[in-house]
């Protein structure tokens, strides 16, 4: 069916042509939204909006289309909502009238320009006094305006998602206003934002498989960014002492409702700042944005009640750990090597990762409200300052809200003595088979030895973030094009 109609439509387009219409005409001017036109004359009753007989243009796509013989009524679509417009025969002409009928159809673009009325139902219409169509289509809208259900091809086709399912875009207008929210946020708190390398020699600044390339004119390989945390922690240094950047990071791990291969994240640094500076912080801003967003602190996320209300809730790993497994078990390695391989956890005989991998699998499902996690062990912290009351762990925290990490901050090491061992510690981890550690980055080492002031910093998840205000199931729904097998 829909190969008829593109040869119906393609046949429409080269009659057009031959008539001297280009069907993919350029330069009209709307003056208006239809979303201005029914903010402005929405409540105006229908003897006022006839006395004043004003013209207005619109233009934008064909949504709905309802022929009455002599006349036609059909709706427009553009940035802004729908507006209904009316042709007669008797306003616009016999051949006008003749030509809509003939080369109008669904997914069109036009632009009309004529007075304003409201039909007997109430709802403002523009009378078309002329039209001028601006763009053929060749295929036919999904389902007849009815909306594109099957979720698989919503996202290898977002344009046609975008048409006929409004409700998502209104996800994106969102995650954009979540973005110039947190913008305004920081840049109200001297932050300053930057850009840094995507491409980078080294991939460092998190423990992740990175993307390799190769640059052609340099004979060098290099890899798609994991994080930007060295080099914005490198202006810090430079004397930028509170900078942040908004920017895609690229990892190449498995894809699900919680993970994209590429993802938009915020990364911020503080100097003069501890953790628990930046919890403060990440509180406020978080907060912020539910009342902007949300209008409260309170509200519905995938069938549950969130409640942001402050203090959020701050949890020690090793402390829970030892409520919920015993001392001895948290005390012995061997005990805690076995409890996390009975729960299917792959250690590697890495302690740190099984205490805090045992951890997120016994207490997720109580991380539903806004909880830090904090109390981090060395040996999965790499770039985070040692805690000085106890060296075994470092001053690092996690954010969680609905059991899903949002952030993850720390005091940062600023010892280069420290960081230098800290990489060589890593790359024995990798020796016991964990493929995801940082890097040894000589270069970073030795801006460290140049001085960095105490500082903390922060990514956090922007696609997490607007999931969660747009009460979205999977990062899927938030990111324009998401990454899907082939066909």
């Amino acid at each position: 069916m829909d190969n008829d109609q593109f040869e119906q439509r393609k046949e429409k387009l080269n009659e057009l042509r031959t008539l001297g219409v280009n069907p993919f005409a350029n330069g009209y001017k709307p003056d208006i939204l239809a979303g201005g036109l029914i903010s402005k004359f929405g409540e105006t009753p229908a003897n006022e909006l006839e006395s004043r007989n004003e013209d207005y243009s619109l233009a934008g796509r064909v949504v709905g289309l309802r022929d009455f013989g002599k006349s036609i009524f059909f709706h427009i679509a553009d940035r802004s909502g729908k507006m209904q417009g009316y042709l007669k025969t008797d306003v616009v002409g016999e051949d006008s009238h003749k030509f809509f009928k003939k080369y109008v159809d669904l997914g069109d673009f036009i632009g009309i320009r004529g007075n304003l009325f409201k039909t007997r139902t109430g709802e403002l219409t523009v009378n078309v006094k002329e039209f001028k169509l601006l763009t053929k289509t060749l295929h036919p809208l999904p389902e007849k305006w009815h909306g594109l259900k099957d979720v698989e091809a919503r996202y290898r086709q977002r344009y046609l998602d975008l048409i006929s399912n409004p409700e998502i875009k209104e996800i994106f207008l969102t995650r954009s206003r979540i973005i110039k929210l947190i913008r305004m946020f920081l840049d109200q708190r001297d932050f300053i934002e930057v850009e840094t390398p995507i491409l980078q020699p080294i991939a460092g600044g998190a423990a992740a498989r990175p993307f390799e390339t190769h640059h052609n004119a340099l004979g060098m390989d290099l890899y798609l960014r994991i994080a930007p945390e060295l080099y914005l922690k490198r202006l810090v240094i430079g004397g930028i002492e509170r900078v942040y950047e908004i920017g895609r990071t690229f990892r190449n791990e498995g894809v699900s409702t919680q993970h994209n291969p590429e993802f938009t994240m915020i990364e911020f640094y503080q100097a003069y700042a501890t953790y628990e500076d930046l919890m403060d912080l990440i509180e406020e801003l978080i907060c912020f944005l539910a009342h902007e967003i949300k209008g409260s602190l309170v509200f519905e996320y995938s069938g549950s009640e969130i409640d942001m209300t402050r203090p959020w809730k701050r949890i020690n790993i090793f402390e829970h750990l030892e409520k919920t497994l015993g001392k001895e078990v948290l005390s012995d390695d061997a005990k805690l090597f076995e409890k996390a391989r009975s729960l299917g956890i792959d250690h590697k005989g890495i302690r740190g990762k099984a205490i805090v991998e045992t951890f997120e699998l016994l207490t997720g499902e109580e991380l539903g409200n806004p909880a830090f996690v904090y109390g981090f062990p060395l040996d999965v912290s790499p770039l985070a300052r040692k805690n000085e009351a106890d060296p075994d762990i470092t001053d690092r925290f996690e954010l969680y809200i609905f059991g899903r990490e949002i952030a993850n901050a720390f005091s940062e090491l600023n010892d280069p003595i420290d960081q230098k061992e800290r990489f060589l510690s890593q790359l024995d981890l990798k020796l016991k088979g964990e493929e995801e550690v940082h890097e040894m980055d000589e270069d970073f080492v030795t801006a460290l030895e140049h001085g960095m002031p105490p500082t903390a910093g922060a990514g956090i998840g922007i696609d997490r973030l607007v999931m969660l205000f747009t009460n979205s199931p999977s990062i899927r729904e938030v990111i324009f094009f998401p990454h899907l097998r082939p066909e």
